[in-house]
C-alpha cells in the first residue's frame, strides 16, 4: 500500500507504522486520519502480524490536530468539532486500543494533545530520553479528548490529570516515568534497538494468549471484582482451548523452547 501522510511496513511479524508529516510535527490532518484507517484495517485482517509499532518521523511523535486543516477562521462559522471526534478520533483510539495483538508507542519526540491519547491507547509506551507529554487543549480552550481524560487519572491519579490538563504544562519523559504515565524511558542511542528487541519478543509469543490477557486487563477498569472474576474464567477456558496452550506445556514438558504459531 502506498501513503503520503505516514509509513507503513510489515516484517517478520512486527508491523511498524509511522506519522510521516515532520514538517508540522506530524499533526493529524484528514488524509492521515484516513490512511491510519487503512493501516489500521489492514493490521486487523492481516493474521501473520504479531505485534505492532507507533513511532513518528523527525522529531516529534505526534502534535495532535493540524490546527490549519480546520476552518476557524471562518467569520462567525461555528465548528462542531464533536463531529470530528466522533467521525475521527473516538474511531482511531478505539481501533488501536483494542488491536489483539501488542502494541508498542516509541515516542520519539513531543507527544501534544491527542497524540498523548494515541500513545496512552497502546499497550507500552517507550519514550527517548528528549521526548516530551503535553495536554495543549487548554491553551486553546478546548477539552482533552482521544481517551486523555479516561487514561490520565487512572494513569497518574485525580490531582495530577487536572494538573496536567488544566494548566497545560510540558512533561518530561523522566516525569512521565515517575508519574506511571509510561513504560520505559531510553537513551537516544538506545531506544531504537529496545523497542526493537521487544517487538521481536512479541512476534514469537502466544498472540492468542496475549489477546486475552489485554481483554481480561482493559475490561478490569470498570468491572466489579465478581465481573472480572467470571471474565477470569471464560478467558481462561478459551486460552485452554488454544493451540498455543498445548505447546506452551508440551515445550515445558519436554524441557526444549516453545514454537508459537500465535492461535
Amino acid at each position: 500500500m502506498s501513503f503520503e501522510t505516514i509509513k507503513y511496513e510489515v516484517n517478520e511479524g512486527i508491523a511498524t507504522l509511522t506519522f510521516n508529516r515532520p514538517e508540522v510535527f506530524n499533526s493529524l490532518n484528514e488524509q492521515m486520519h484516513a490512511e491510519l484507517k487503512t493501516a489500521l484495517g489492514q493490521v486487523k485482517k492481516d493474521k501473520t502480524i504479531r505485534v505492532l509499532v507507533i513511532t513518528g518521523e523527525g522529531k516529534a511523535f505526534c502534535a495532535g490536530q493540524d490546527l490549519n486543516d480546520r476552518s476557524v477562521n471562518n467569520g462567525d462559522e461555528k465548528l462542531d468539532l464533536g463531529e470530528s471526534i466522533e467521525r475521527k478520533y473516538n474511531p482511531l483510539i478505539k481501533t488501536i486500543y483494542n488491536l489483539e495483538i501488542p502494541v508498542i508507542c516509541k515516542v520519539n519526540g513531543v507527544a501534544a494533545g491527542a497524540g498523548v491519547g494515541i500513545a496512552l491507547a497502546c499497550d507500552f509506551v517507550i519514550a527517548n530520553e528528549k521526548a516530551s507529554f503535553i495536554q495543549a487543549f487548554c491553551k486553546i480552550g478546548l477539552v482533552p479528548d482521544s481517551g486523555n481524560s479516561f487514561f490520565l487519572p487512572k494513569l497518574v491519579g485525580m490531582a495530577r490529570a487536572k494538573e496536567l490538563c488544566m494548566l497545560g504544562d510540558k512533561l518530561s519523559a523522566q516525569t512521565a516515568l515517575e508519574y506511571g504515565l509510561i513504560s520505559k524511558v531510553y537513551s537516544l542511542d538506545e531506544v531504537d534497538a529496545e523497542v526493537e528487541k521487544l517487538a521481536v519478543h512479541f512476534s514469537t509469543a502466544p498472540t492468542y494468549g496475549l489477546s486475552l490477557i489485554k481483554k481480561a486487563l482493559n475490561e478490569s477498569m470498570d468491572n466489579t471484582l465478581n465481573e472480572q472474576l467470571e471474565l477470569e474464567k471464560n478467558l481462561q477456558r478459551a486460552a485452554g482451548h488454544s493451540n498455543d496452550y498445548k505447546e506452551g506445556v508440551s515445550a515445558f514438558l519436554n524441557k526444549r523452547a516453545p514454537k508459537f504459531q500465535g492461535n
